[in-house]
């Protein structure tokens, strides 16, 4: 059986040096900022980005889209691209 939404999440957590949480919820800005560094997204920790923007550049990073472009990452992470962050992380 594959990992849920909230399984999958909680271990780019871990993968990331952040806490597990025991309910349901979105990354934060510093969730986010910690899977940048991760995947060497440069980002200025001093004023975050917006979620969006980490959300693009964390995806463009790992090769699951042509671009950082905001405008196409307003919502939360689906579960492939869970998948595909996770599975990044586990391959550094």
């Amino acid at each position: 059986m594959s990992p849920t939404v909230d399984e999958l999440r909680n271990e780019i957590r871990e993968a990331v040096g952040r806490y597990e949480r025991p309910v349901s919820t979105a990354f934060t800005k510093e969730a986010l900022a910690a899977i940048c560094g991760a995947v060497g997204y440069d980002i200025d920790t001093d004023r975050l980005p917006s979620k969006p923007q980490m959300r693009a550049g964390i995806l463009w990073q790992i090769g699951e889209r042509d671009d950082d472009d905001p405008a196409d990452a307003e919502q939360p992470f689906r579960k492939g691209e869970l998948e595909a962050i996770a599975a990044a992380l586990s391959d550094e």
